[in-house]
């Protein structure tokens, strides 16, 4: 350990955090959190202490550490999961076993929607929050908060009221004790809380305990102080969170991107798109959304392109119109737009927000030498003093900026470019096996499930059916559902 980093380690508070081991390069090779800082990153210098080899070839390697201060040990282990997703410190694959990491998992489109967990979300519609990577901390959180919000953890409902419901835990959605709505109702709230609206939270649990007395409805006002008792209480334990915890002054990457755009403050909502499609078919294009630095996974969304064919200029163009139009204004405006492509994915999408007439910053990240690619109206682009091998290349309208492989900047950009590539994948992937199953008869107008389910036993296939003749379908569906059939496969007769 160098005579600086000893100094440096004297500064440690004794709050709980995420800290960054570096190298001499200045590259983060291994993240980690810590319920005291001070103790936990100091355990890595001490002789006397046991370790094992990866961990001694990790130690060998630290020539700097930085931290970030938060508010309990699960913000740190919120806040440890994002970066390592951000920086893909080598150490953390080494000393990780990648079967740990946990989803809490909300189907919302059930009736009764159960909270569990999962170690791989799917594309379902349900809502998933994760990953984390200490399963034991999680399901210990949201037994603390299932007290406050009771939950169902029934996947397959029961037959009669579960052990749960008689303890306080569960609402009984076995034997329908809470309606759909009420249910939701409090799920909401427990999904609030796992956003990082603690805050807001307790404003409205106040104003509603404050409601219900003046409406002499005495037991529910009971209930919702109760529910806030608890809640302020759960915050000296255990709390939840990923906006409210961190300040976001403190993430070097958006302080840089502030600097380098000139913008006001650090971006709070940065936007990345993609394109994805195989050999111009199932076209579809994503929006992930990064709030604060982290990832906003109910932000993201995702659009089924209109246009045909293979053109990633003009599926941009597409997207942006249909994201710019203004018709989602719900959605708010990002103080950063990222484009994953070059000059010419950048210079489609900002064609469109010029004639919407919006002045939102684009960049564009070229996945081949990772250069940043910003349209020479951005004219007050500063490099970060801190990229001493940064260099600059003039081309035509654009400006290409090559940071340091280590840099804040860089890594939060590929970050969210390499996640609305997967958002936009993984939404190409379920057309793709959907228009692989599709049959010929799904798109003939007046053919629902019944009617196939008869033809494909009557004639074995839709081939069987293309090719049968006028009579026979009129026999098996009768005389104006065949006729319609065979003029749908034969429109020249």
């Amino acid at each position: 350990m160098t005579d600086a980093l000893r100094e440096k380690l004297k500064q440690l508070p004794r709050d709980p955090g995420v800290y960054f081991h570096k190298n001499t390069s200045g590259e983060v090779i291994y993240v980690g959190k810590a319920a005291r800082l001070n103790s936990r990153v100091r355990q890595y210098f001490q002789a006397s202490r046991v370790r094992e080899p990866k961990t001694d070839a990790l130690v060998a390697e630290i020539t700097d550490t930085d931290w970030v201060v938060v508010e309990t040990e699960l913000d740190a282990l919120f806040l440890e999961s994002e970066m390592i997703k951000r920086y893909k410190p080598r150490y953390n694959i080494l000393l990780r076993d990648d079967k740990s990491q946990t989803y809490i998992r909300i189907p919302m489109q059930d009736a009764y929607p159960a909270v569990t967990f999962t170690r791989g979300p799917l594309d379902d519609g349900a809502m998933y929050f994760g990953p984390y990577y200490n399963g034991y901390a999680i399901k210990k959180a949201l037994r603390f908060l299932r007290r406050i919000f009771p939950y169902s953890i029934h996947e397959t409902m029961p037959k009669r009221l579960c052990l749960q419901y008689h303890i306080g835990l569960c609402p009984g959605v076995e034997a329908q004790k809470t309606t759909s709505d009420e249910y939701k109702k409090t799920l909401r709230k427990l999904v609030t809380y796992l956003k990082g609206g603690r805050k807001t939270l307790e404003r409205e649990l106040e104003r509603d305990m404050k409601r219900l007395a003046m409406e002499h409805k005495y037991e529910e006002a009971a209930i919702a102080r109760n529910r806030l008792r608890d809640m302020k209480e759960l915050q000296r334990q255990i709390v939840f969170g990923d906006k409210e915890f961190m300040d976001i002054s403190k993430d070097e990457a958006l302080s840089g991107l502030m600097n380098m755009f000139g913008l006001e403050e650090p971006p709070k909502r940065i936007e990345g798109y993609d394109i994805s499609h195989m050999s111009g078919t199932n076209n579809v294009a994503s929006m992930v959304v990064a709030t604060n630095g982290l990832a906003d996974k109910s932000q993201y969304r995702k659009f089924r392109m209109q246009l045909p064919g293979n053109d990633d200029f003009g599926h941009m163009r597409e997207t942006m119109k249909r994201r710019f139009s203004g018709k989602h204004k719900d959605w708010g405006m990002p103080a950063l737009a990222l484009i994953d492509g070059g000059k010419g994915q950048l210079g489609a999408a900002l064609g469109v927000v010029r004639d919407y007439g919006i002045g939102i910053p684009m960049v564009g990240l070229a996945k081949r030498e990772e250069e940043i690619i910003v349209h020479k109206e951005l004219s007050n682009v500063q490099i970060p003093e801190s990229s001493a091998d940064a260099w600059v290349s003039d081309s035509g309208d654009f400006v290409s900026i090559k940071l340091s492989k280590n840099s804040h900047i860089i890594k939060l950009l590929q970050r969210l470019r390499d996640e609305s590539h997967r958002f936009a994948v993984s939404y190409h992937t379920v057309l793709k096996r959907s228009s692989a199953t599709k049959s010929v008869l799904d798109v003939i107008p007046g053919v629902g499930a019944a009617t196939r389910k008869k033809l494909i036993t009557s004639f074995g296939s839709g081939r069987g059916v293309k090719d049968a003749s006028r009579e026979q379908l009129q026999a098996v569906v009768g005389q104006k559902l065949g006729l319609t059939i065979y003029d749908w496969f034969h429109p020249s007769d």
